[in-house]
């Protein structure tokens, strides 16, 4: 029988962290180097034998981390490298689960339940406020897979967990003009849909030249809702407008609206919510520097155009027609958008 020959691998890495440029210099001189924690500087023993196949290698020392999937599904966002966000692959086009863990019977029909705005916007605001962990395996109490397109499916109460290169058969490509609240930006790589394929729900505009809206989305490590630059963060261009076959026709009016009261009825600070000095504080007759803050801040968020001069501390028709344009570019009509600031026209504005 032969003599092994052992011989040491060392993948390819491009990280230039201070630690695996350290590991490289002394590796593989330095004993201590044999315990490493940096994978991008794990080293693999490979025994290979003369009496072999040609290419047969027997592997050891490769941990479980080996054999994950190198994807990079995850988008780089601004404030920090790529790399420090994990890879979010997502998974396949999948039936809900039940409460055992597996998989449940479709729906009869398996048909596109009816679903308004505001339903498809209140279901994502329940994943935001359990923030469901990220997981492109696990599936949420709901059936859903917890993944950016589980997400969707869930939202907009899919028969199905669909994923980025399915949602489209279940929607109509719109203008970005026509989005509301409901609708989602979906970004697919058919050559690679590991890398880069998102899609998020379109939660309304938040400034008056629609270049900022606020963003629903399923993301390393939670759920999450947060104001977004259109179209992404990044790979912008490549994300497109959808709107879901399903939505129930004639409910756009409702889409987005104050929950109860509306803002023509909203009371006082005890809505809850920060900073919100009440209705009394706004409307005619009404002079404080709470109307001034409030003009400041539609000037800040582009809708200040109906401003001559000021804005000031005396609420005027100005006023109303900015509060009324930021409540319509969040999707909302009739009484929803008169003009008023409610507890959430407030929140959203100085959110």
């Amino acid at each position: 029988m032969e003599t092994p020959v052992f011989e040491e691998i060392e993948p390819a890495s491009d990280c230039d962290c201070a630690g695996c440029r350290h590991w490289r210099r002394v590796l593989p001189h330095s004993p201590a180097g044999r315990a490493l924690a940096h994978p991008a500087a794990y080293r693999t023993l490979v025994v290979a034998t003369a009496a072999a196949s040609a290419g047969a290698v027997t592997a050891l020392g490769a941990g479980p981390a080996a054999a994950l999937p190198a994807a990079a599904h995850a988008p780089q966002r601004p404030g920090g490298p790529a790399a420090d966000e994990p890879g979010t692959p997502q998974g396949p086009r999948a039936p809900l689960h039940g409460a055992t863990g597996r998989p449940a019977a479709p729906p009869a029909g398996a048909e596109l339940a009816a679903v308004t705005r505001t339903e498809i916007i209140d279901r994502a605001g329940t994943w935001v406020a359990a923030k469901v962990p990220y997981s492109m395996t696990a599936y949420w109490s709901d059936g859903y897979r917890q993944d950016c397109s589980g997400f969707v499916s869930m939202a907009w109460k899919l028969p199905a967990n669909e994923w980025t290169g399915s949602l489209a058969t279940v929607a109509d490509r719109i203008t970005k003009e026509e989005l509301e609240p409901g609708d989602i930006l979906l970004f697919h790589n058919a050559s690679d849909p590991e890398e880069g394929s998102h899609v998020v729900i379109f939660g309304g505009w938040t400034d008056g030249t629609h270049t900022a809206y606020t963003a629903y989305e399923q993301t390393p490590p939670h759920t999450r809702r947060l104001d977004t630059p259109y179209a992404y963060w990044n790979n912008s261009a490549k994300y497109l407008p959808y709107r879901y076959k399903g939505v129930a026709a004639g409910k756009a009016s409702t889409a987005g609206a104050e929950r109860t009261p509306p803002p023509e009825a909203a009371g006082p600070a005890s809505h809850g919510v920060a900073g919100y000095p009440g209705r009394a504080m706004f409307g005619p007759g009404a002079d404080n520097r709470h109307v001034t803050r409030l003009g400041r801040r539609l000037v800040h968020k582009g809708f200040g155009t109906h401003y001559t001069k000021g804005p000031g501390p005396r609420w005027g028709e100005a006023d109303r027609r900015g509060v009324q344009a930021f409540q319509r570019a969040q999707g909302w009509r009739g009484g929803a958008a008169d003009g008023h600031p409610g507890p959430e026209t407030w929140r959203r504005l100085f959110s």
